[in-house]
């Protein structure tokens, strides 16, 4: 064990699973993660092409193309950078190639905004990559390593992105873990793609698709979606006994047993929760882990003897409310009842999220617990004076 950068911590976890191709532009806060790569490469410690680009929007393109002709690929990035991306995010997923990334969350402008919060990758969860969101360094180096067994499996073949915030895990220093080369290499074979191109065998991929055959693309990216729920608890499980760490698959659970009132969220804002419902008796945390594939199943029965759910995250939709509470409810339309669904939006822009905010929404569940409310959500920790 190690006290090591979370962002170095990411990095080391890259070089373990032996990529062949990084394509890379800085954008803070992920510059430290493509910094360490860089110096893993120059000093031969990483046998890869590292390809410094001109904008996000390359690096991706880059990453496509890589991936394409059968390279295992890796980029990362940011907020701005990640919507940069966006029409290559579509392009990856499309065309079925298992690219991984980590994305740092961070905010969006404007106003420009370098702090945490989670808009950018909640505002890719339609783009046909796997998500998944970390709680601390050592889960962000260990999902790493799952990612590319998930993505690159031949049930699958999708891209993943690995989800963590920004700041405060990539430039917080904790003991980690990390892994070493041959256990790795045991857990994590050689890519081996099926179709990839090459002059021997000339395919064609992301081609002009007429609408009597768009639509059945889609379906196959959902159909490979639904696979990707049994791939991750599978590499769960292969990756605990290989390393001897788990953190559940599509969710986890923390103290749910008899809880009446259960917080939902993802991220880094779990050990700030746990902080506090390791002294209440009543109170469980539902951790999403994958937001996409969505855990339906899984949160549904985590959830059937709860009294209030209060979902707790750090974006929203504008006009709407926040994007994991609209998932959660419609999880659970038609299969709980008497429960009473509370959202709650805090931290956005890097707000600092103290522990009296999150007491606030345990003390505001249990307002409405034996009340008749159904349904609400709110901003927490706004300035008043401001406004």
């Amino acid at each position: 064990m190690e006290v090591v950068e979370g962002s170095y911590a990411v990095a080391h976890a890259v070089k373990c699973c032996r990529p062949h191709v990084i394509s890379a532009y800085p954008i803070t806060p992920q510059t430290h993660i493509v910094e360490n790569l860089a110096q893993f490469v120059a000093d031969g410690e990483l046998e890869c092409e590292f390809v410094p680009v001109d904008s996000e929007h390359s690096a991706m393109s880059v990453a496509l193309g890589a991936s394409a002709v059968g390279a295992r690929a890796y980029s990362a990035s940011t907020s701005q950078g990640l919507a940069l991306m966006w029409e290559v995010l579509y392009n990856v997923s499309g065309m079925r190639l298992p690219v991984v990334m980590t994305a740092v969350n961070r905010a969006l402008s404007a106003p420009l905004s370098i702090w945490n919060d989670q808009q950018d990758t909640v505002g890719a969860r339609d783009s046909g990559w796997i998500q998944i969101y970390v709680e601390d360094i050592q889960e962000a180096h260990d999902a790493l390593i799952q990612a590319y067994r998930i993505a690159e499996s031949r049930e699958v073949m999708l891209p993943a992105m690995i989800c963590m915030d920004g700041f405060i895990l990539t430039h917080t220093y904790e003991p980690v873990v990390l892994a070493e080369q041959e256990e790795t290499d045991d857990f994590l074979p050689p890519y081996d793609p099926e179709y990839y191109l090459t002059v021997e065998r000339p395919l064609s991929f992301g081609c002009f698709a007429e609408p009597d055959k768009f639509m059945e693309f889609r379906y196959m990216q959902h159909e490979a979606m639904e696979r990707a729920r049994f791939k991750i608890k599978e590499v769960a499980d292969e990756f605990e006994r290989a390393f001897g760490r788990y953190y559940g698959d599509l969710i986890q659970g923390y103290n749910l047993d008899g809880a009446q009132i259960v917080l939902v969220t993802f991220g880094s804002i779990i050990g700030t929760m746990k902080e506090i419902v390791k002294h209440e008796k009543d109170v469980g945390i539902l951790k999403i882990r994958s937001y996409r594939p969505f855990p339906v199943k899984e949160v549904r029965e985590a959830l059937k003897d709860a009294r209030v759910v209060a979902v707790v995250e750090k974006d929203f939709s504008a006009g709407f409310e926040g994007a994991l509470f609209s998932d959660v409810k419609a999880a659970l339309y038609n299969h709980v009842s008497d429960l009473k669904l509370l959202g709650f939006v805090l931290g956005l822009g890097g707000r600092d999220i103290p522990p009296e905010d999150i007491s606030k929404i345990i003390e505001r569940s249990r307002v409405v617990m034996d009340q008749g409310l159904k349904e609400e959500w709110e901003f927490i920790g706004l300035r008043g004076e401001i406004l």
